[in-house]
């Protein structure tokens, strides 16, 4: 019987001790670098420990570290993804403009830009759902501050993803294979810059500097997950809408950037996280997967993780079926098949049927189940391992269906 493997995008609710104890923590003289001690790092270590036992009774067969050697917000585990890259890198600092109080710019064709962080389209057509706090929308709370680019961007995280490494490689039994997530340059460098000459420039500062990040994952055999988002995000983050062609050059620019980054990388040790973002809003406004499949399958990547699960993407597995002809034939699909902007737990049954979907299209053998995006923070703990349940339980049906 073929095996259908089973993985999460990444964040997964934290312990309560855990959250306590990283509020206890304090900032340091940088204002956006958390401190860190021997007990904190003991305690991560036991938690990381009790998570990947916890994916392995659900049925998860390719766990993570649930990202909780990541910096994260006191009150919620959400945050993690993209604020703890500003802890491991030089060259920047708080100022007091960033790309939340920037004045919005508009973006002209040909010269696609992203305007400000807050002026989204579908922020703007749902602007009463957002901004009562009784809607059921959830933005998250960040971790840290948001910094701007001051100064040259060099690595000084490597204690920091050695302890990560650490931690998951302790956790995981002799012939697991686990994985670490780590942000894409494209959206490591989605904040303010006053120091590079153009936007390229401050891309592929972020390209060199994450690289010690991806080849410590890489060499230790842990697959790397680089969560870029950007990639279909972007778009709504972009005013007036610009084109679709306009959007593909500007789009490429990160794909290319990723090439870059894993480039002599274990090709399938590399998992590239695509995802429109994983508030609980409308996304009314979100790109269409049919205009940007073929940029995406432009990264040179083992496997592509994306959101299969919501009411808004669901649809889009037909898009993989009528582009197969496209996908290469080594690339791994790891849809989403349980989501995160729901609190209703997926039928086992329902699972397998997604799963199925994408077995018919590449084979059960280039199928690695999933979680929409992550699950920490987004929903209860308790409907968090409910969900992980069903994943594991849905796979085994799919595996005995295929």
């Amino acid at each position: 019987m073929t095996t259908i493997e089973t993985t999460t995008a990444g964040s997964l609710p934290r312990t309560q001790a855990l959250i306590d104890a990283n509020a206890a923590r304090t900032f340091e003289d940088d204002g956006f670098t958390l401190t860190s001690t021997p007990e904190y790092e003991e305690l991560v270590a036991e938690a990381v420990r009790d998570v990947v036992e916890r994916q392995r009774e659900a049925g998860i067969t390719q766990p993570g570290d649930g990202e909780f050697g990541k910096a994260m917000s006191s009150s919620v585990d959400y945050g993690a993804w993209w604020g703890y890259s500003f802890q491991r890198v030089n060259g920047l600092s708080l100022t007091e403009e960033n790309i939340f109080t920037q004045q919005p710019v508009r973006s002209e064709p040909g010269n696609v830009r992203l305007t400000s962080f807050p002026d989204r389209r579908d922020w703007t057509i749902f602007r009463d759902a957002y901004t009562d706090p009784a809607s059921g929308i959830s933005t998250g709370k960040n971790a840290t501050a948001f910094p701007t680019t001051t100064g040259e961007i060099t690595y000084k995280g490597h204690d920091a993803v050695a302890a990560d490494v650490r931690h998951l490689a302790g956790a995981l039994r002799d012939g697991e294979q686990g994985f670490l997530t780590a942000i894409a340059p494209g959206s490591a460098a989605r904040i303010a810059n006053d120091f590079y000459g153009s936007e390229n420039e401050h891309i592929q500062a972020w390209v060199e500097a994450l690289k010690p990040e991806y080849r410590a994952i890489t060499d230790a055999g842990l697959i790397l997950q680089l969560d870029d988002p950007s990639l279909a995000e972007n778009w709504d983050q972009i005013n007036p809408e610009p084109t679709v062609e306009d959007y593909l050059a500007f789009t490429q620019i990160r794909i290319d950037a990723i090439n870059d980054a894993i480039a002599g990388l274990p090709k399938e040790q590399v998992r590239l996280h695509l995802c429109w973002g994983s508030w609980h809003g409308p996304h009314t406004t979100d790109i269409e997967l049919k205009h940007i499949l073929r940029t995406v399958l432009g990264a040179k990547v083992g496997q592509i993780s994306f959101e299969a699960a919501n009411a808004r993407h669901e649809h889009e597995w037909a898009v993989w079926e009528e582009n197969k002809d496209l996908i290469p034939d080594d690339l791994v699909l790891v849809p989403g098949v349980v989501g995160h902007s729901t609190n209703l737990v997926e039928h086992p049954d329902l699972v397998a049927q997604r799963i199925e979907r994408f077995a018919k299209i590449v084979g059960p053998d280039r199928v690695i189940a999933a979680t929409d995006c992550g699950l920490g923070g987004r929903v209860h703990p308790q409907i968090a391992w409910a969900k992980l349940d069903a994943l594991g339980e849905g796979a085994r049906r799919a595996s005995q269906r295929v």
